[in-house]
């Protein structure tokens, strides 16, 4: 005797009931992936008017420095990268190095406060320095004194560290410009919430060198959107089949 497998020809039809579950299922898992692809147009659209509203003011000319009355508004939505311009004296003796990676290889960050007219402080982002010019005596040529004019992007406060790394101001040990901590472990009181990445005026003596404002953003919503819909014209076209298969196979 000999055994043989049924085929799916053979197989009896699934009940209804079965059948509604199925297709229910798959319709309705086709309903998310179409939401989920509709959220991330909407999303490209909203990154798309952001990537516009930062170009326009990233040219236009330069605006005074928010100055107190306006700290308590100032997000990364309606002030990063706004072109702005501040005047002051550089307090050179509390100079901040930030470790920084840039296109001109690894180095630091030269955070120094300014002090304003009305007393308050900006903290600027003076440019990047080499690690062998780490050390203020080796670059004492633009350690600016006297009233200076500084024009750059406005950036938001960059709290704690990165990642991977977590300031640690009791060493000097600091891996993002955050200018709250900053402030507290230089003694400086109204500080401005923001700092300022100056922009590519050179320094005497060529240090630091500012101008190096990486201005990037991720933008794969375009393409999640088409992924997910494709997903759900798979998970739809597979209801559609189910349905066909029964039907054919009731009819068998």
């Amino acid at each position: 005797m000999t055994d043989t497998l049924p085929t799916m020809s053979s197989e009896k039809p699934r009940s209804t009931l079965k059948l509604v579950i199925w297709v229910s299922l798959l319709l309705i898992l086709t309903a998310l992936l179409v939401g989920l692809g509709t959220w991330q147009v909407k999303r490209l659209s909203w990154k798309l008017d952001l990537i516009a509203r930062v170009d326009a003011r990233v040219h236009a000319p330069p605006v005074a420095a928010p100055g107190p009355a306006e700290w308590s508004a100032i997000d990364a939505a309606g002030y990063e990268y706004k072109h702005v311009q501040v005047t002051g004296t550089f307090l050179n003796d509390k100079e901040t190095q930030v470790y920084a990676a840039t296109e001109l290889g690894p180095g630091y960050w030269v955070l120094t406060p300014m002090r304003r007219d009305d007393g308050t402080i900006v903290v600027v982002n003076r440019g990047f320095v080499p690690t062998d010019k780490r050390n203020p005596a080796t670059r004492a040529a633009g350690e600016l004194g006297g009233e200076t004019t500084v024009t750059g992007l406005l950036r938001i406060n960059e709290p704690k560290g990165t990642l991977l790394r977590s300031n640690v101001p009791a060493e000097e040990r600091w891996y993002s410009r955050d200018v709250t901590a900053i402030a507290e472990a230089r003694g400086l009181e109204k500080v401005a919430p923001y700092f300022i990445d100056a922009d590519d005026t050179k320094n005497p003596g060529d240090l630091p060198v500012g101008g190096l404002t990486q201005i990037t953003f991720h933008n794969s919503h375009l393409v999640y959107a088409i992924t997910w819909y494709g997903l759900a014209l798979m998970t739809l076209g597979m209801a559609g089949y189910l349905v066909h298969f029964e039907r054919k196979r009731a009819k068998g």
